[in-house]
């Protein structure tokens, strides 16, 4: 078995690694963590888009509430990965541990508000992502479910992002790809062979997800060289919210404002009928799973960013920065080329018993 490198170890790696090796080193297990997770999600859609066009439309209207769901826990994870790596850069370990906790009970707690406000509020809540009559039963269906695991969801995510930050992504990818096999299995088995439709979707996925919780839980305790959520270093100060939201503020635009344009573009949709609703439920997840590659790439960039910034190797920090550019250029083109080409086909593999969904689809 590989022996765990130590704190020394890993600072060495992360300051003196040239960088076009060590960003695709650490990058490789996230892209692969971020792929496995649009891969469950778009699992999601193909077999409830085998039930019908209105199911297929409701599991987008959810993608707007699994937008928000991540839009907490990327936030704080990312905000207080992202301090933790300056911190520990700077071998200042206690300030960084303080992040770690307050960022993980502060991701639970709003899970739990999330999850109360929209239970008690299901049917103006699913209206407001853009439901229309005949989707809403479905996305009501789905919804309860999502929200029931919002609480522990978050804390994946800022788990997640706290094994990435601390040059452990290898980990992260073993707890998200578990769980995402496991999504795809139980799909079919429970939305099918248990006859429990859209709401063995939901089912599979807030199973899934526990489980990837569970596994990043007992990773983040029992490894040696990542720092624990313990509940003495939780504080409510300024200090520590201010530095998580000034460097997660960034991801909040990203996953809010994706959030939001994915609400207003199912309500935009709706008044075009379930298909229109259905076929850009299929397109976002689609779009989603190319975009997850790359920011999976880019967060690969995140702790190098982070060590050599705290460790005052700014020449680093910049040439880390335009290696990234250059992949991003050349993927996004290539990918750009690739899918403009297989845009019909692709629609057909999620919906081709309704022609207007892959009309719709493929153009957009």
């Amino acid at each position: 078995m590989r022996r765990e490198m130590s704190y020394e170890e890993k600072y060495k790696m992360m300051i003196e690694t040239p960088v076009n090796k060590l960003i695709p080193r650490l990058a490789v297990p996230t892209i692969i963590s971020m792929l496995i997770t649009s891969i469950y999600n778009m699992a999601d859609t193909f077999f409830v888009s085998q039930l019908s066009t209105a199911a297929s439309g409701a599991v987008g209207v959810n993608f707007s509430l699994m937008a928000m769901i991540q839009a907490i826990g990327f936030t704080l994870g990312m905000g207080s990965g992202n301090y933790m790596s300056r911190m520990l850069g700077e071998k200042k370990q206690e300030k960084a541990q303080r992040a770690c906790s307050t960022a993980v009970y502060t991701a639970f707690v709003c899970g739990l508000l999330l999850a109360v406000f929209g239970i008690r509020n299901m049917d103006s809540l699913v209206r407001m992502l853009g439901a229309t009559e005949t989707i809403a039963p479905y996305a009501k269906d789905y919804g309860k479910y999502i929200l029931i695991a919002a609480p522990y969801m978050t804390v994946s995510f800022v788990f997640n992002n706290h094994l990435r930050a601390q040059g452990n992504a290898a980990l992260s990818m073993f707890g998200i790809t578990t769980g995402g096999v496991l999504n795809v299995i139980l799909d079919p088995v429970l939305i099918f062979h248990f006859e429990m439709g859209i709401s063995g979707a939901a089912i599979a996925t807030i199973l899934s997800q526990f489980i990837s919780f569970l596994i990043l839980l007992v990773l983040v305790i029992r490894s040696g060289n990542v720092l624990k959520p313990h509940p003495g270093f939780f504080t409510m100060k300024g200090w520590v919210y201010k530095e998580i939201l000034s460097a997660g503020m960034p991801t909040l635009g990203r996953q809010g404002l994706a959030s939001v344009a994915s609400v207003l573009l199912n309500v935009a949709a709706s008044a075009f009928g379930d298909a229109a609703v259905a076929a850009m439920s299929i397109v976002t997840r689609i779009m989603m799973f190319i975009n997850s590659a790359l920011i999976g790439f880019g967060q690969g960039f995140q702790p190098v960013c982070g060590f050599n910034f705290g460790a005052r190797k700014y020449d680093r920090v910049l040439e880390a920065y335009y290696f990234c550019r250059r992949v991003a250029f050349v993927f996004l083109l290539s990918m750009a080329v690739i899918m403009f080409a297989v845009s019909t086909p692709i629609m057909r593999l999620f919906r081709e018993e309704d022609a207007e969904v892959v009309r719709i689809g493929a153009l957009c």
